[in-house]
């Protein structure tokens, strides 16, 4: 039998941290070898989480880089941005492979990420260039290219993986007008952590659908931008809308946009994404184009589909993912696989959970 990695999760005692523990514990060459929470440090993850009961029974720690390194060679980082570059910097610099699932690697320019995340610099400039951009659709080769090791790989943030899937292949194709990018998601609540705030306190947000941090203010913005013009070939401008809706996973991205020809019909730009996606492990160009949450929660999966209205001269393209797993723990095993050489469906073979 292969010998299986020894694996933590820095982080643990979130919505993320615990998708991970989850998804690994399925995982056929993986080995959970610690769990890392600091306010749940002492306590044992299946009674902090006791939908992992039966599945996983360990204590969590607060995170000790020295004992963290010596047990495990591959360290998810599911800490909020800022903290999660110091944790980050000293796995690597123990010689260990980094998924880090904050944005604080995601931004290729430190000025952009001080300008969106500030107001202080970035707190490790200098292991920048040495990321991947966790993306496996857009960056697969760059991930296969990291092979273990003293590397960081950048999970993307749950937004910008719906809306780039939802664009990245009309993108490419050039069929898209410059700087006509207006991006409408929505996602549940889990999208916000586990820590309680009246923002995201259910009887707050029940019954009700709410816009937040409109106008260009969306840290997920930048990120969009970057991975958009790099599909494009040329600087995109992204309009962003993220709303909150009373459901507890999942995000729906609707990404509008100008046809570059005003002649180009709904064939050419579903033949575009099923052309890019065919042979995604993961993506699927849904039948009728309409994609939906509630057929991906629980998986590693993306729905995506394309429209195009002529009477307004718009394309609609849109992606559903669930966000804690396509849009955090299962794109960051994912990334993980890649990178070790392993099958890069291993854990993540699961179908959603419907109704």
């Amino acid at each position: 039998m292969t010998a299986r990695v020894p694996i933590a999760v820095v982080g643990a005692s979130g919505y993320t941290g615990a998708e991970l523990v989850r998804l690994c514990a399925g995982h056929p060459r993986l080995e959970l070898a610690v769990v890392c929470g600091e306010r749940s440090a002492g306590s044992r993850i299946e009674h902090v989480f006791p939908h992992l009961a039966g599945r996983v029974s360990m204590e969590l720690e607060p995170f000790d880089a020295a004992r963290v390194a010596s047990r495990a060679e591959v360290v998810f980082c599911a800490l909020p941005h800022g903290q999660s570059a110091a944790a980050a910097a000293e796995m690597v610099g123990r010689g260990r492979l980094v998924i880090d699932l904050s944005a604080d690697f995601r931004l290729r320019d430190p000025g952009a990420y001080a300008e969106w995340y500030g107001p202080h610099p970035h707190p490790r400039p200098d292991l920048l260039e040495g990321a991947v951009y966790g993306l496996p659709e857009l960056h697969r080769d760059e991930l296969r290219a990291v092979k273990g090791g003293a590397r960081i790989v950048a999970a993307p943030g749950c937004y910008p993986t719906a809306a780039i899937l939802a664009v990245a292949p009309l993108l490419r194709r050039g069929l898209l007008a410059d700087r006509s990018l207006v991006v409408d998601a929505k996602s549940g609540v889990s999208g916000a952590g586990r820590s309680p705030g009246l923002a995201t306190h259910f009887p707050e947000v029940g019954e009700g659908v709410r816009a937040y941090k409109v106008s260009g203010q969306h840290r997920h913005t930048p990120e969009m931008e970057q991975e958009m013009s790099a599909a494009a070939g040329r600087p995109q401008v992204v309009t962003f809308t993220p709303q909150l809706v009373p459901m507890s996973r999942g995000i729906l991205a609707c990404v509008y946009g100008e046809p570059r020809d005003p002649s180009i019909g709904e064939a050419e730009l579903r033949g575009a994404m099923v052309d890019f996606y065919r042979d995604e492990p993961f993506v699927t160009v849904v039948e009728g184009g309409l994609p939906d949450t509630s057929h991906v929660r629980g998986t590693n999966r993306a729905h995506v589909g394309v429209h195009l209205d002529r009477r307004a001269g718009r394309v609609l393209a849109m992606a559903a993912i669930d966000n804690l797993g396509k849009g955090a723990a299962g794109q960051a095993i994912q990334c993980l696989n890649l990178a070790c050489g392993f099958e890069e469906t291993d854990g993540l073979r699961g179908v959603a959970a419907f109704p």
